[in-house]
């Protein structure tokens, strides 16, 4: 091969496309394929969201949101930290904040306009994109194949190809079969972040939509703090999707939802005896503790309500919610599974096939909604550009700021 080979990147979402960043930066031939018609079109839907690129809370608590995986992460996440990612979209000219919960965004608040900045610097380093290009393996010459176009033939091959979410947006987790038969071990796909199928009464139902705000979701030891949205199907939201990895592997799983954390059970039966004993128990709820309409349903679900205080209150803090099981993958907002680390080196080189790295989220790690996601995605394509460039990628300077 010659010096103009270039290094192939196979997904053009955060992952690919970042590594194509530093690489391009440092003077190299990029070719990014992408078998969708557009690139990062799942980024471009969590961007409907606010775009959450990452979050403020110190490091050492950050770290703990990926669970069993952290230490494996850990010199990946020290390598491109959370400030380096908002010097990063800063310098993109889509300047961030950080909102009242610790979460960062860029002040648009969408992922459009950071995209479109992002493509164009990409363009004026001198990388190729090209569409429509579905990666099927490699030819027994060693170039990448594609299902509709020439083979390519690389120096180097990042695969950044996502997980098993969301398949209509390009991640379908197809590429698995290939690594196997390749010798790659890969953990099975599970949803993650994602919500829970509940066996509610009709009347529930009818508030589907509905946000549940300002509770906490306890799980075994475990509470959660944030919001949830009652669905026709059953539950979902920013509290759930936490403890999602947890309550995927035990469903049925019973929780429990506090509809007032901020109070104690003395607190609350203390507001309930200020009430007036004529008036009915939704009217005394309502009352003393402000809960909406849902919430007033939800202490009816299990069975008529205490009408004594201290046990009334009890049933607020602690309403009891069956979770029958996870909505499947094609409505999760990311997967567990993927890519197993026992068959990747250090810098994310895949042991069976040298010369092919991966990042993103086909390898196998998972965490909450909150930027964790982003972070981690955005810091293994880094870190595994950086050691295509042949630099220990712990101490390499970023070549994106």
């Amino acid at each position: 091969m010659s010096d103009a080979t270039p290094i192939a990147i196979i997904g053009a979402g955060p992952a690919g496309l970042i590594a194509a960043d530093v690489l391009s930066a440092a003077g190299r031939r990029v070719v990014v394929c992408e078998r969708m018609p557009s690139v990062a079109r799942k980024f471009l839907m969590a961007g409907r969201g606010g775009l959450n690129l990452t979050h403020s809370e110190p490091f050492e608590h950050f770290l703990t949101r990926y669970g069993e995986t952290a230490p494996r992460l850990k010199p990946i996440l020290e390598a491109f930290t959370q400030d380096d990612l908002i010097a990063w979209a800063n310098a993109l000219g889509a300047q961030t904040f950080i909102g009242s919960s610790g979460r960062v965004f860029p002040k648009a608040m969408k992922a459009s306009p950071l995209l479109r900045a992002w493509l164009q610097r990409l363009n004026k380093q001198g990388v190729e994109i090209v569409t429509r290009a579905a990666w099927t393996g490699w030819t027994e010459d060693g170039a990448l194949q594609f299902a509709n176009r020439t083979p390519i033939y690389a120096s180097q091959t990042l695969l950044a190809l996502g997980g098993a979410s969301w398949p209509r947006l390009g991640s379908d987790g197809s590429w698995r079969d290939i690594l196997v038969a390749r010798g790659v071990g890969v953990a099975p796909f599970r949803p993650s972040n994602v919500g829970f199928n509940v066996a509610w009464s009709e009347y529930i139902r009818r508030f589907a939509g509905e946000p549940l705000k300002s509770i906490a979701i306890q799980h075994g030891e475990r509470v959660v703090r944030g919001e949830a949205m009652i669905t026709e199907y059953g539950i979902e939201g920013g509290a759930i999707y936490a403890l999602s990895a947890e309550l995927r592997e035990q469903a049925p799983v019973t929780i429990h939802v506090d509809l007032r954390p901020a109070l104690s059970v003395t607190e609350i039966a203390a507001k309930l005896e200020c009430t007036r004993a004529s008036d009915s128990l939704s009217t005394r709820l309502r009352k003393a503790l402000g809960l909406t309409p849902l919430a007033l349903a939800l202490v009816y679900e299990g069975g008529p309500p205490p009408r004594e205080p201290a046990a009334l209150a009890a049933r607020v803090k602690a309403i009891p919610v069956r979770l029958e099981g996870p909505r499947g993958l094609d409505r999760a907002i990311s997967s567990a599974g993927g890519i197993e680390w026992k068959s990747l080196t250090e810098n994310l080189e895949l042991e069976a096939i040298p010369g092919t790295f991966a990042a993103g989220e086909m390898l196998d790690w998972e965490a909450p909604t909150g930027g964790y996601l982003l972070q981690a995605s955005f810091a293994t394509g880094v870190y595994a550009a950086r050691a295509m460039l042949g630099r220990a990628p712990a101490l390499a300077a970023s070549p994106l700021h």
